[in-house]
């Protein structure tokens, strides 16, 4: 939307995501570990305002909003990733041009639902829609791999399978859309802690089969068709599959690190839910349930309280 001459400005919803299952099939040289997971993008987000005007330099102002507690440790100002984002977009493409982010933060951070990641490249397909001709797509993705592993997956959230450090992303059909009870002991967790406490358990990811979620989601996929879980053998089929997708191999040492996880996988367990799984590294937990009418339901039973974060959520289905 035009506000005056020269000036554009867009607003871009940066959706929350989550892993069904997540595994570590390799480490390379510079210590950086591959992985396999599928990452679903969720129907709620961050929000981001983008500014964009002709100026001699280049400069990148951003205005934080906080409205969920446990973004508060969001940082501001340039350390943030959506500045850094901008900033990397307007060196890469040689652009003059003064650009205005104002992000207001609903996601929690370092809670392993992919915020900061979601911001970044919210804010990216945002200068990509301004400057259309700026960054040729092989640039554009090698410029979100070096802002976060995340980054990639984001420059077009719908579920994918995302392999290596994050640079495959593999777009995935068929999977349905699924009502999810997000839980967070509000705790914020670090992702590379979580990967230092994952090496110091002595798991070797070396020789691991790069495959394995494609594998454990045919039978999901067989069983949910295109709508969600019904009752009778069909519903224990999905329930089943899901339970095989969800495993996370970094579940233990994020349960290593904050110990609350293991007694909220519990707790979504007692809430009603059909499957449970830890999402990316942590410390968020998600259960799966037969409609967001039941994940609200179970959560209303469970009665979770502050420092806990709770929400209903569902997942996009594939387009």
């Amino acid at each position: 939307m035009t506000t005056r001459p020269g000036v554009r400005r867009l607003r871009i919803v940066a959706p929350a995501k989550v892993n069904l299952g997540l595994r570590i099939t390799g480490l390379r040289p510079d210590g950086s570990h591959e992985l396999e997971s599928l990452f679903a993008p969720l129907d709620f987000g961050d929000e981001v305002v983008i500014e964009t005007a002709p100026a001699p330099g280049r400069s990148v102002d951003l205005a934080l909003e906080v409205q969920t507690p446990l973004a508060a440790a969001v940082p501001a100002g340039r350390a943030n990733l959506a500045a850094r984002a901008a900033e990397r977009f307007l060196d890469r493409a040689g652009l003059a041009c003064a650009v205005r982010i104002h992000l207001t933060k609903r996601i929690p951070a370092a809670a392993g639902l992919g915020g900061g990641s979601s911001d970044a490249g919210a804010v990216l397909r945002a200068l990509v829609e301004c400057f259309p001709d700026a960054l040729a797509p092989p640039a554009l993705a090698e410029l979100a791999l070096g802002l976060g592993a995340d980054v990639p997956f984001f420059l077009d959230p719908r579920p994918a399978i995302v392999r290596g450090i994050g640079e495959r992303v593999e777009p995935l059909t068929g999977l349905p859309a699924l009502a999810l009870l997000l839980v967070n002991p509000g705790i914020p967790l670090a992702t590379a802690e979580v990967y230092r406490a994952f090496d110091a358990l002595g798991t070797d990811p070396s020789g691991r089969s790069s495959t394995a979620v494609p594998v454990r989601l045919e039978p999901l996929l067989r069983a949910g068709g295109a709508g969600p879980p019904r009752r009778g053998p069909w519903d224990r089929a999905f329930a089943r599959a899901l339970e095989d997708l969800l495993e996370n191999d970094l579940e233990a040492a994020a349960v290593r690190l904050c110990p609350p996880v293991a007694r909220l996988r519990a707790r979504l367990r007692k809430a009603g839910a059909r499957a449970v799984g830890l999402s990316g590294s942590g410390p968020t937990v998600l259960g799966v349930f037969d409609s967001p009418a039941a994940a609200a339901a179970g959560s209303a039973r469970e009665g979770f309280e502050p420092p806990v974060w709770a929400r209903v959520a569902t997942t996009l289905e594939s387009r």
